[in-house]
């Protein structure tokens, strides 16, 4: 064998070796890097999604190609879960448009759920609920709006509706 195949053979194992860690550690490892995999055991949806009982971020899977699964943070309801993101423009919200399919996990439990983008004043008992549940200091300044922290006004974020599909 010449020394450019065996060059190319180990390129060729060490990109594969990159790729396989990156599937099966993703995001697991890093906060702001999209991973692949989900993970967890699919699980039949509860009755009221109150019961789950999981703080801080959790993972969604969206559906279509390439896979991505993203760390996101959540509030809960009797009927499903709310999630919620800066109008930036942001990659998982345009996906989650192209197709409202996904899945979300807590703990070792994933469930297979469907988004409903919430428009309006609408999203304001969400948007309070998502804060309150996410440790975000919300209140009403002198013009009326919601805001978290000291200028991000929170009634302008985009909030979408996961319920069991």
């Amino acid at each position: 064998m010449s020394k450019l195949k065996i060059a190319g053979w180990v390129l060729g194992l060490v990109l594969a070796s990159v790729a396989v860690f990156y599937v099966y550690t993703a995001p697991f490892n890093y906060q702001r890097l999209p991973g692949v995999r989900i993970g967890g055991q699919l699980t039949e949806h509860p009755t009221n999604w109150n019961t789950i009982d999981t703080e801080g971020v959790v993972y969604l899977k969206l559906a279509g190609f390439p896979p991505v699964v993203v760390k996101v943070f959540y509030a809960s309801d009797e009927g499903g879960i709310i999630t919620a993101t800066r109008p930036d423009k942001g990659y998982w919200a345009g996906r989650v448009r192209e197709n409202p399919d996904g899945w979300i996990r807590f703990g070792d439990e994933t469930y297979a759920l469907q988004a409903t983008e919430i428009f309006g004043d609408a999203r304001l008992p969400m948007l309070e609920a998502y804060g309150a549940n996410n440790g975000m200091q919300m209140r009403y300044d002198f013009e009326g709006e919601i805001v978290v922290g000291q200028n991000e006004p929170l009634h302008t974020w985009e909030v979408f509706y996961w319920t069991t599909r």
